[in-house]
């Protein structure tokens, strides 16, 4: 008899009903928190004088600080649970949105925002293990679908709502108030979530060796879905999350108030989209249609819509939100090999599989916000006026995307997990 962290057996409906809704308003909070940059970025940037760059780290600062943690925090989850890991994450949250108020500089700034993204970075991925041990196949592929579509719904709200807020309160109220709702989404996980508990038992003798990531580097799965997670779901995220504002209002000739009125309808589009996905997975998954053969028809139409958003670039006008936001429907795609990741390790190694292709994804979208940035700032060195920047900076990204993609095909090997 060995001594190790076991599954919690699956919950009833009723209380999992309510699990997955404390734990989906903590993810709303996360994704509001980080798309927020994207509706505050005219605002900061005239403030602070920031240039593209630096509104590019700025945002990525976040990412950076939910990158860092995802390892240790995929060991956490394995060995404490879900509940006892994400009430400690969120308290550095509510540290970070309390500095972001306080904040007097772009430095300031950058750190509050990297405390940010340490503090909500289990708000996914403990939702995500609990339902890998707490839930059947299809029911995980629901509920990870609908976890984003709350996500979409944080994204949402960090657009019109934020804009109709800022001249009646300003920036640093708002960030105020995110601490005062992360404070209430801990309240509720405490009291909600099951507690994770350990006993007994000898039924999987492997289960104990394996304490580190070795098994999940080792996975030929892995490897072959971490470059499509590192260009084209990070991508997606960096587009929606930051560039689709500037893109619109540099690009498309948006106003700060429309270019966050296409945000809106972007976050919107996702949300129902996630929706959709969240009826018809546990569907298609009986008929056996897996989310590769899913990823390799759908992702292509992701890059045939982005390649066209840029060749047409300013000609797009008022149409540029609802080709952005078509770009990112057909990149959710992609979103479906995180849950496919999960389920193919066995449930004692689900934290760190999650939590290692997260930190693919996380560390993704920082290199991809961050080197759009440095593109445009690059070519504008040059003499290129900023739309032609923004086009050229683009491109190489759709590049770097359809390479990642090319690889997904060529690494397609029997992996029958």
């Amino acid at each position: 008899m060995t001594e190790r962290q076991t599954p919690s057996p699956m919950l009833a409906q009723r209380q999992m009903v309510g699990v997955f809704l404390v734990f989906a308003f903590a993810y709303f909070l996360s994704t509001l928190m980080r798309a927020i940059t994207a509706t505050l970025s005219p605002a900061l940037t005239q403030e602070l004088s920031l240039s593209a760059q630096d509104l590019g780290l700025l945002a990525g600062g976040y990412f950076l600080g939910f990158s860092a943690t995802q390892l240790p925090l995929g060991k956490w989850l394995d060995r404490y649970g879900p509940k006892t890991v994400i009430l400690c994450f969120l308290i550095v949250a509510v540290l970070g949105c309390a500095a972001f108020a306080m904040a007097q500089s772009f430095v300031g700034l950058w750190l509050a925002r990297f405390l940010c993204g340490v503090g909500v970075s289990a708000c996914l991925m403990a939702p995500l293990t609990g339902y890998r041990r707490w839930m059947d196949a299809g029911s995980q592929l629901r509920a990870n679908s609908w976890m984003l579509m709350t996500g979409s719904l944080g994204m949402l709200s960090s657009t019109l709502p934020v804009q109709w807020l800022m001249p009646v309160t300003g920036w640093r109220a708002i960030f105020a108030g995110l601490a005062v709702l992360v404070v209430l989404a801990m309240v509720l996980i405490y009291k909600v979530v099951p507690v994770w508990e350990t006993q007994k038992a000898s039924q999987d003798p492997t289960a104990t060796e394996e304490t580190g990531y070795g098994p999940v580097w080792r996975n030929a799965y892995f490897w072959r879905m971490a470059p499509v997670g590192f260009f084209c779901y990070a991508g997606m995220l960096a587009v929606q999350t930051l560039w689709a504002g500037p893109w619109m209002t540099v690009v498309g000739g948006y106003t700060p108030l429309s270019a966050a009125t296409g945000l809106f309808a972007i976050n919107l589009s996702m949300l129902v989209t996630f929706w959709i996905w969240g009826l018809i997975t546990p569907r298609l998954a009986k008929r056996g249609i897996s989310a590769n053969k899913l990823i390799a028809w759908g992702q292509p139409l992701s890059f045939a819509v982005l390649f066209g958003v840029i060749w047409f670039g300013p000609d797009l006008g008022g149409a540029s939100a609802a080709a952005l936001a078509l770009f990112c429907v057909t990149s959710t795609f992609v979103a479906l090999a995180q849950p496919a990741v999960g389920m193919a390790f066995p449930s004692h190694l689900a934290g760190r599989a999650l939590s290692a292709y997260n930190l693919v994804i996380f560390v993704g979208v920082f290199v991809v916000q961050w080197g759009i940035g440095f593109g445009i700032d690059f070519f504008k060195s040059l003499g290129w006026p900023p739309v032609l920047a923004f086009q050229a900076a683009f491109t190489v990204f759709g590049l770097c995307a359809v390479l990642s993609y090319v690889y997904f095909h060529w690494a397609n090997r029997d992996n029958s997990a």
